[in-house]
């Protein structure tokens, strides 16, 4: 794919300009619908949801509480299989204490979060875990990072997941160590029974290779949104808008190129409010991963706080521990009614009025919808 590289940032040195999604709006159309009319569900191999929203497997977003009322309202909820959840019996006491870690001492609340998340992951726990979930009904998806799948994902299918997420910073098709054994995705994924969703890519090429490996989806941008800090720490950084319209290409191409295969797109970081979501779906994605939206829910585990992995890395720390207080009741959050004013609540109806203003009544169509840039 041709790159327009026409910023000269030096005479050594080319660029391209990106844009974020706040940086891109939606353009109403001459035509309007019914927002009753309007369809958000989405649909990925086997498993159909009324909404296109995943819940973030983050320990401060989604518990096997919160995945199971996710599933019930629609959505489906991706446990961290690295987490508390199956480090500790009962979590609860831990993620009481990471709450009231002083936010004024940073150096202070990462070596503690950094002590708590030592202990080891046991794999009678990601069985019992996913059990729970399992026994309400509801469809059920865990995450592994690329360097933990190898370890665990014998016991994470031997548990019953009908989802599996490798989900990290950044994931490639080909990791390439002379330390260990390097994940061979595309063999991985072959010998698997369940759909498989990996990232995060960030750009054209990577996520065709990743889409080439027979991953039933692509996670776009690197995950954490708001606690974040990979760039200030890592110098890494994908503007949201362009990363997504980018992978949203290679999945047109890999269509083209496997004779019919459809790769869903969802957006990851970055989508914490109904407008970005919007847009995410608008730049092409096919769902998104919510991480900051549902940590607001009363019901989170992180009780107003939101952090990911990366905040307690054991090398290279780079994500904070985030307040983003509470909006309402989970269910007020996904669907209303809402009396909030910034985009934090009633997400699936904020996604309803944006589709039906610009005249579109399901999800692949809204991805037609006209954009500009406003920043």
């Amino acid at each position: 794919m041709n790159q327009n590289y026409d910023i000269e940032i030096g005479r050594a040195k080319r660029a391209r300009r990106t844009y974020s999604l706040d940086e891109v709006a939606l353009v109403p159309s001459r035509r309007t619908r019914d927002p009753r009319e309007v369809s958000t569900d989405w649909r990925i191999d086997a498993y159909t949801f009324e909404t296109p929203f995943l819940g973030a497997p983050m320990d401060s977003v989604t518990s096997p509480a919160t995945a199971i009322a996710l599933g019930r309202m629609g959505a489906l909820g991706v446990l961290n299989l690295e987490g508390l959840w199956t480090r500790y019996e009962d979590p609860e006491p831990l993620l009481e204490e990471i709450a009231s870690l002083s936010g004024e001492d940073l150096p202070a609340a990462t070596r503690r979060m950094q002590e708590i998340y030592r202990a080891p992951i046991r794999p009678e726990l990601i069985t019992q875990r996913l059990g729970e979930i399992r026994e309400a009904g509801v469809i059920v998806a865990g995450a592994l990072t690329p360097q933990r799948t190898q370890e665990h994902y014998r016991t994470v299918l031997e548990a019953g997941v009908d989802l599996f997420v490798i989900r990290g910073t950044t994931v490639s098709a080909e990791h390439v160590s002379q330390a260990e054994e390097p994940l061979d995705l595309k063999r991985f994924i072959y010998d698997l029974d369940v759909p498989v969703i990996v990232g995060g890519a960030a750009g054209y090429t990577p996520a065709l290779h990743l889409m080439r490996t027979g991953a039933a989806g692509v996670l776009v941008g690197f995950g954490g949104g708001a606690s974040m800090r990979t760039e200030q720490v890592l110098g890494i950084h994908a503007a949201g808008a362009s990363a997504i319209s980018d992978v949203a290409a290679a999945r047109r191409d890999y269509l083209d190129e496997s004779g019919g295969r459809y790769v869903h797109v969802i957006a990851d970081g970055g989508v914490g409010t109904s407008g970005t979501i919007v847009k995410a779906l608008a730049m092409g994605a096919d769902a998104v991963m919510l991480g900051t939206a549902l940590a607001r829910a009363e019901e989170a585990p992180g009780r107003g706080w939101h952090w990911g992995a990366e905040a307690h890395h054991g090398e290279v720390p780079r994500g904070v521990r985030t307040r983003v207080g509470t909006a309402g009741p989970l269910q007020e959050v996904l669907h209303g009614p809402s009396s909030q004013v910034d985009g934090s609540s009633n997400l699936v109806g904020a996604l309803r009025r944006a589709m039906s203003t610009t005249g579109y009544t399901d999800l692949k169509s809204f991805q037609r919808t006209e954009v500009v840039v406003h920043g």
